[in-house]
């Protein structure tokens, strides 16, 4: 699926959010799919948190 076809998806998905469920639904629709954007990213492998949540070796 190309990147454009993606895109125009989620920009519908956030205008029907915020029609019909105002900016907060708008707010809430932006925010969890950033969340499933970064889960996306982590699962692919290219974002890697383990540099992130390690705190072990930062002395």
């Amino acid at each position: 699926m190309k990147r454009s076809t993606i895109g125009l998806g989620i920009g519908m998905a956030l205008g029907f959010a915020a029609a019909f469920g105002g900016f907060s639904a708008f707010l809430l629709v932006a925010g969890l799919g950033a969340i499933g954007l970064l889960a996306g990213k982590v699962l692919d492998g290219e974002l890697d948190l383990s540099e992130l949540l390690s705190f072990r070796g930062r002395r």
